[in-house]
């Protein structure tokens, strides 16, 4: 689509609703920046808007007249896709689309994009050091809090953009298409916006959509519907593997992950000469090589980018030791899957900090992982009383309740041996006490590192 003149509406006024009012005014577009919280004021959604923007702003209800007059709808990914507004815009033939698909069609060179329910972030935050390393041109966009919208008109044909795409991102995608995409894994999350497991898994699949057999797929195979998803797939699929060797993709083995082409093995690293711990991450380190070898970059440059690289903050970051015991801030085990993963890399008697926003999740699994590892579970936020009772029938009865997560880092303070852990890892999102997850972690970290 042309967007010179067309009249968009934009859908939400945070990060991505402004990055994409910008896009479209460096276009010619005629943004419109609507909101339908009535607590917003014009003035303050005007102070996020570059300056000299001319783009009108809507709050509360979305007059007729302005919705018989659009060319076409950007939905923020905070927007959900099936909302009676939305729909009546589908009913009147208005395309939408998401700040994705905004960017997509005005940028240019090569897209590697990343989905999956845990491991996103740090899987990306390392295929664009890699790509770093390996091109003169490399974006690192999307989920990962760097809106693609931004930077989508400053690429040239050699750009190489690397996207964290969310579910949310992955609903409004139309022409999107990676030259090499990846889908880490599966797991329940985010029913309260998807509302069935069916809906969720088919928005995360939607990544290869578009793709060709010239592009390429990097699946897990030990996630059971991913392996069969990838033989229905008319790309070239790259399957990656912790638990067993594989005739063809990239694997552990021996202490070492390999990569066989299919008829030669190569070594790519030792996992002792990785910093990162824990099962999940050799994980997301193979899906960042695997597609960092379908791209093309030498073994070489992979080797020396994954060896040097280090944890993402919020994911299991350590802080800080006071008085013998360790703290870690795993803040982005934002639901019970990764907060699993949380605990698993926990090497010591650990207390932990749960609890938050409820995104109708179950915790009994997580709650069995703790595999006697767990001296208190410490409980904040809108789930700790569910938490809590998931707790008691699974057998773990160790429960403290605290009112905020300071006073949950306190409790645990008092309550920690030298030799413990404390660790941030709530399996629920932040919302309700804190922005986001990024907030929280750095309450967390704040407040640890004024223990004394």
């Amino acid at each position: 689509m042309e967007l010179k003149d067309k009249k968009v509406l934009v859908f939400g006024t945070g990060i991505s609703g402004i990055g994409a009012v910008e896009l479209l005014e460096k276009v010619q577009a005629k943004p419109v920046l609507y909101d339908g919280n009535t607590k917003l004021t014009k003035a303050e959604i005007s102070e996020r808007l570059p300056m000299g923007s001319n783009a009108d702003i809507i709050i509360g209800d979305l007059p007729e007249d302005i919705m018989a007059s659009l060319d076409l709808a950007v939905l923020s990914p905070g927007v959900p896709t099936d909302l009676p507004l939305v729909n009546k815009m589908r009913e009147n033939g208005i395309p939408v689309w998401g700040e994705v698909e905004l960017a997509y069609v005005n940028s240019k060179g090569s897209v590697l994009a990343i989905t999956g329910t845990n491991g996103k972030t740090t899987t990306t935050s390392l295929l664009g050091e890699i790509m770093k390393y390996h091109a003169k041109e490399v974006y690192v966009v999307g989920n990962i809090g760097n809106p693609y919208t931004q930077v989508a008109l400053e690429m040239t044909p050699d750009a190489v953009t690397v996207a964290e795409i969310s579910s949310f991102q992955l609903e409004t995608i139309h022409s999107f298409r990676p030259k090499v995409s990846a889908v880490l894994n599966i797991t329940p999350d985010h029913l309260d916006r998807h509302h069935t497991m069916e809906e969720y898994i088919r928005v995360k699949e939607s990544i290869t959509l578009n793709q060709g057999e010239e592009d390429t797929c990097v699946l897990n195979y030990e996630d059971e519907l991913l392996r069969e998803f990838g033989s229905s797939l008319k790309c070239k699929v790259l399957f990656f593997s912790s638990l067993r060797t594989l005739d063809k993709g990239i694997y552990i083995n021996d202490g070492a992950i390999e990569y066989n082409d299919g008829t030669n093995k190569i070594t790519v690293c030792q996992i002792s000469e990785l910093k990162l711990p824990g099962r999940h991450n050799h994980e997301n380190v193979m899906a960042a090589v695997a597609m960092a070898i379908a791209f093309g970059v030498p073994f070489e440059e992979i080797h020396y980018v994954i060896t040097r690289f280090t944890a993402v903050e919020h994911r299991i970051e350590y802080v800080t030791k006071v008085r013998g015991v360790a703290y870690y801030n795993d803040s982005k085990g934002t639901n019970p899957d990764a907060a699993m993963k949380g605990i698993q890399a926990m090497d010591r008697p650990t207390l932990l900090i749960g609890g938050g926003y409820d995104k109708n999740s179950s915790y009994d699994e997580w709650i069995h992982s703790f595999d006697g590892k767990v001296r208190y579970l410490v409980l904040i936020g809108q789930t700790r009383e569910k938490i809590a009772d998931a707790a008691k029938r699974c057998g773990f009865n160790d429960i403290i309740l605290a009112d905020s997560l300071e006073e949950a880092i306190d409790i645990c303070a008092k309550k920690a041996n030298p030799g413990d852990a404390v660790l941030l890892s709530p399996a629920c999102a932040s919302w309700g006490m804190f922005p986001n997850y990024e907030e929280r972690g750095r309450v967390f970290k704040e407040h640890v590192r004024h223990l004394h």
